[in-house]
């Protein structure tokens, strides 16, 4: 059994865990490149990592961008219904800038 472990920022954290958000999605960099079917990963919550869960990995979906992927899930599956897309796209963006996307 394979465990890759992420960090995660507290407001997504915690959509997680609410249930709301439902696939977790990051760039498919050499690290994520790694992750199998039935994987685990375990998420830690930033700032000080002391908060986790681990899950399983169900299936992996492959995009050319974010905004493909809009087009396929609500906000509500990917974050949670009280963000808009806009600010979904803006958090993204601190840390996947549009040229790594």
């Amino acid at each position: 059994m394979i465990i890759h472990e992420m960090k995660l920022q507290p407001k997504h954290y915690n959509y997680i865990i609410k249930g709301t958000k439902r696939i977790e999605f990051r760039l498919n960099d050499d690290k994520r490149k790694l992750i199998k079917i039935g994987d685990f990963i375990k998420f830690n919550k930033e700032p000080d990592l002391k908060d986790s869960f681990k899950v399983k990995v169900i299936d992996l979906l492959h995009y050319n961008s974010f905004d493909d992927l809009f087009k396929d899930f609500d906000i509500p599956i990917l974050a949670d219904k009280s963000i808009t897309k806009e600010n979904l796209i803006h958090d993204l963006e601190k840390f996947y800038t549009k040229d790594k996307q």
